[in-house]
């Protein structure tokens, strides 16, 4: 039987900063080392913000899962770039050429439009790397895979659920995950990457990021309910197919074992409860 087509492209990302660059760019002419000026950096944006969170324009890819669905939504695999090495610079070619070679597939992602992508064109710019194909300036507007409604090119979840930036979802992919019953963020938030990082904590980033990118392939799948793509009896049919393809996996993947371990069903309201035994 010939393998599924890929008709969508589920993914997250996580970064590091450029520690040199910090340091070159935000304390020009300073004898200060890279990792001290990321502490630095990091504590002025906390003093300010009350976040520690280092802009984009600062940071590289270290870790990109992508799960591969398919037209019917199914699970077809879920993969880690340029796993176990994780150079920043392969994993954004991996990233763009992968896409290319699906044959421009639906990326779908949870506030990919505000970080994800603006950091994986910007790494595309950094490594000197050609993306004819998402950069098309030459077709209409609203074609374009840049387009902020285009969502043949790019369905953001974050953009779905606040109707373009109209509301802000407080809360996130954690909030959303949760209300399906999914485990969303458990022993690791985002603001630690770069401890973790820093620490040789890669695999765990990995791990993390795998699980990133489950709980918004289950919000992606709520969303085609919501839109009338799937009925909600077909959603929880794969939701069920893919909890034992995951479980299939659970020995060799931590972060699938992890994943098991915290996994909610969703309280569907509209079957009833069942009766107490004895009743």
């Amino acid at each position: 039987m010939p393998a599924p087509a890929v008709r969508y492209l589920v993914f997250d990302i996580e970064s590091v900063a450029d520690a040199p660059l910090v340091a070159r760019l935000r304390y020009p002419g300073e004898s200060i080392e890279p990792r001290e000026a990321v502490r630095r950096y990091r504590d002025e944006l906390m003093a300010k913000y009350e976040s520690d969170f280092i802009p984009y324009t600062y940071q590289v890819p270290i870790s990109v899962a992508v799960a591969k669905v398919d037209a019917r939504f199914e699970l077809v695999d879920l993969v880690v770039l340029d796993s176990p090495e994780f150079r920043p610079h392969v994993i954004t070619e991996n990233f763009w050429r992968g896409w290319e070679s699906y044959r421009r597939p639906t990326l779908v992602s949870f506030n990919g439009r505000g970080f994800d992508i603006p950091l994986l064109e910007l790494s595309a710019f950094r490594y000197g790397l050609q993306v004819p194909g998402w950069f098309q300036t030459k077709t209409k507007s609203f074609e374009q895979p840049r387009n902020r409604f285009n969502a043949q090119a790019h369905v953001d979840l974050c953009e779905l659920l606040t109707n373009f930036g109209a509301t802000r979802f407080t809360g996130g992919l954690n909030l959303a995950a949760n209300l399906l019953g999914k485990p969303g963020k458990m022993n690791i938030q985002g603001d630690m990457v770069q401890d973790m990082y820093e620490a040789g904590q890669l695999a765990q980033i990995n791990d993390y990021c795998r699980c990133d990118v489950l709980d918004t392939y289950f919000v992606f799948l709520r969303s085609r309910v919501l839109g009338g793509e799937l009925t909600l009896e077909t959603e929880q049919q794969i939701i069920a197919r893919t909890k034992a393809w995951i479980e299939e996996r659970r020995s060799s993947v931590q972060a699938y074992a992890d994943y098991l371990d915290h996994w909610g069903d969703w309280p569907n309201p509209w079957q009833p409860a069942e009766a107490p035994a004895g009743e």
